[in-house]
């Protein structure tokens, strides 16, 4: 009998998942597909790519969501078994409110690991994809930027000519053995500029024990200064905020390649965020899990149904917005990162424990 009851609790629950994760899924498709139709209207491209694009994005986006999917599974599960009073049939087979959380829990906790560990790397691979196909066609070509094995390369456009910038790798605020081409409108080299550390803080960037080599009559005439001073449109917060996307990144890839990354220049304070969000993840869920438990197995009415639905959507309103205030503070250093990060699954834990104790005694 108890594994008939497992097995029912189970299939229903994962039913009302997988149901809420389609819904999810169609009307992310709906609402990005405009926007990726806007970006395509002016490109001569097959009537389907914004529609594979989009089917492609979408899935990351449902991983960010999965928090608030997994509440709305769990409140639609545990008000169903309430309203066709199956809650009451399994409380008499011995099933208590608290039994019946903990087997929830569970569930969603294995769903967390499950996702990080064999979803998460097929969802990055298709977000790399995604950027990769939309990068060929995107009509800001002039100015590119892009991390690799070989350093940090930018290609800017200046008034006449070109401007391509390569750095061995970033070091704070500043590039390291930073040699900077400038070319003609005819891409002929005129002007080479080799820099030991280049502080890019601001739009005016200060080079340190600076080589200048200028063409003149096909002859390359070099100087040696201690400091010079170049403008460009990139400054280390522009440079640092198109690295910022690590749903290229999977989880498996963080956990695997941290020390190569860090090694490789990537800024060590985002990749600990970006690890440390996916590590709460599992935590996320079992607490959101929780907060639907405690709001739906506190009463056998039916009628409370719709005061439940809109006291759920508020808490989780306030949930995401405490968890991004969180994050914010830990940004910007008002408190440290990796604590900002696990600040809201420590503080929902505290309320759901007190939560959970009522809903056993009912």
């Amino acid at each position: 009998m108890n594994k008939i009851i497992l097995n029912y609790i189970l299939k229903n629950f994962l039913k009302c998942f997988f149901v809420t994760i389609l819904i999810a899924y169609c009307f992310g498709i709906i609402l990005n597909l405009f926007e990726e139709i806007e970006f395509f209207k002016n490109i001569e491209v097959s009537i389907l790519m914004p529609l594979i694009l989009t089917s492609i994005f979408i899935p990351s986006l449902l991983i960010t969501l999965l928090p608030f999917i997994i509440f709305i599974s769990s409140m639609w599960f545990m008000m169903s078994i309430r309203n066709n009073k199956d809650l009451l049939t399994l409380k008499v087979y011995g099933y208590s409110n608290i039994r019946i959380f903990s087997i929830l829990a569970v569930i969603s906790f294995l769903l967390g690991w499950f996702v990080l560990i064999f979803v998460n790397p097929f969802t990055s691979s298709m977000v790399k994809y995604y950027e990769k196909t939309k990068s060929k066609y995107s009509r800001d070509i002039d100015h590119l930027v892009t991390f690799n094995k070989n350093g940090l390369w930018i290609k800017e456009s200046l008034n006449k000519g070109e401007r391509i910038i390569s750095a061995k790798k970033p070091e704070g605020m500043s590039l390291i053995d930073v040699t900077i081409f400038h070319l003609d409108e005819e891409y002929n080299l005129y002007e080479k500029i080799v820099s030991k550390k280049v502080n890019i803080k601001e739009n005016i960037w200060e080079l340190k024990d600076v080589t200048i080599l200028k063409n003149t009559g096909g002859i390359l005439k070099d100087r040696k200064v201690d400091n010079y001073k170049i403008s460009s449109i990139y400054n280390f917060e522009k440079i640092n905020s198109l690295f910022k996307n690590f749903d290229t990144m999977s989880f498996l890839d963080l956990l695997t390649n941290y020390k190569t990354l860090i090694k490789s220049g990537y800024n060590k304070s985002f990749l600990n965020q970006s690890l440390h969000t996916m590590l709460s993840l599992p935590f996320f869920l079992l607490m959101m899990t929780a907060i639907a438990a405690i709001l739906t197995m506190n009463t056998l009415k039916r009628s409370d149904n719709f005061k439940f639905i809109i006291l759920g959507l508020i808490i989780t309103v306030l949930v995401f917005y405490f968890k991004d205030l969180s994050l914010a503070l830990g940004q910007t250093n008002r408190i440290p990162l990796i604590l900002a990060v696990w600040a809201p699954v420590i503080a929902l834990s505290l309320f759901t424990f007190i939560g959970v104790l009522q809903i056993n005694e009912k």
